[in-house]
């Protein structure tokens, strides 16, 4: 395969794979555990996961540690494991990918707010991102995804700490479900410009509330970057429960007819988040190639 830089330099629609806690939950990972820890006590049902999304259609996957900072592995009692968790991680997708798809090494909030709202300063936050960023590089990925930030100046020191040990491509995806905005205030327009003009390689919008919110956060990057190349990893809706299960009323046809919206304005990377499934995928795949 060719570079992923290079790649996302070429035409054509990458698809990425799906959620990846719903779907360790649904392989028996127990409620309220760290998906993280499977990476060392369940590396085969993570290497299922992957496998299963790219017999779906993923041309890209992510590394199974959205979670996989220091501040979020240490309420777990395993932080002295970081470095080991994401770079099994990395190394587990790199083993399932061989050849078939891109691997990115998945990157998301520490869950601690930064100063002067929390206690987590700036360059304290650069150094755990890139104590993260530098297990999943040594560990093969083909490039950083920073996604799910809700904070502009975190998605910045994630930037940056990536930057520090890492000359891989780095993707940038912020949260937009509060009227358009992030958790933080985040306009989508500003969030793009901002990342752009510290020369990312790829911004965009992933999780969310709904489809349609989070096509609007992509339309108003593409309309505020039309040169941008853009990424969209959405929600399959609100979760609700039913049966005593959460259920997730999106459909693969619906995101599907999505997926298609979403590349008429050019995004270059499409997946699902929380609540997609393989079958998701796969009706995306179906949908973008035809």
């Amino acid at each position: 395969m060719i570079k992923f830089r290079q790649r996302l330099a070429e035409p054509g629609i990458l698809i990425a794979d799906g959620a990846t806690g719903t779907m360790l939950q649904r392989a028996g990972l127990p409620a309220g555990s760290a998906p993280e820890r499977w990476n060392l006590e369940n590396p085969a049902a993570v290497q299922a996961l992957h496998e299963q999304y790219i017999a779906a259609g993923a041309d890209v996957i992510l590394t199974n540690t959205f979670g996989g900072s220091r501040p979020r592995i240490e309420k777990w009692g395993v932080g002295k494991r970081t470095h080991e968790i994401n770079l099994t991680a990395a190394r587990l997708a790199r083993q399932v990918a061989d050849g078939r798809a891109y691997v990115l090494g998945d990157i998301g909030p520490t869950g601690q707010l930064l100063e002067p709202l929390g206690a987590l300063s700036q360059s304290e936050a650069v150094a755990v991102f890139a104590e993260q960023a530098a297990a999943l590089a040594e560990g093969g990925v083909d490039g950083i995804l920073i996604e799910t930030m809700a904070d502009l100046n975190e998605a910045v020191a994630a930037l940056q700490g990536a930057r520090q040990v890492t000359d891989l491509p780095i993707l940038v995806t912020m949260s937009f479900d509060t009227r358009g905005r992030t958790m933080m205030g985040v306009e989508p327009a500003a969030a793009a410009q901002q990342l752009w003009a510290l020369g990312v390689d790829v911004v965009g919008a992933n999780c969310g509330r709904t489809l349609s919110e989070t096509l609007d956060a992509i339309q108003r990057m593409r309309q505020a970057l039309p040169e941008a190349t853009l990424m969209a990893k959405p929600n399959a809706g609100l979760p609700h429960t039913a049966g005593g299960e959460l259920v997730y009323d999106v459909t693969p046809q619906i995101m599907a007819d999505y997926a298609r919206r979403f590349a008429e304005l050019g995004v270059k990377i499409f997946g699902g988040c929380c609540g997609s499934t393989p079958e998701h995928i796969s009706a995306v795949a179906a949908a973008l190639r035809a």
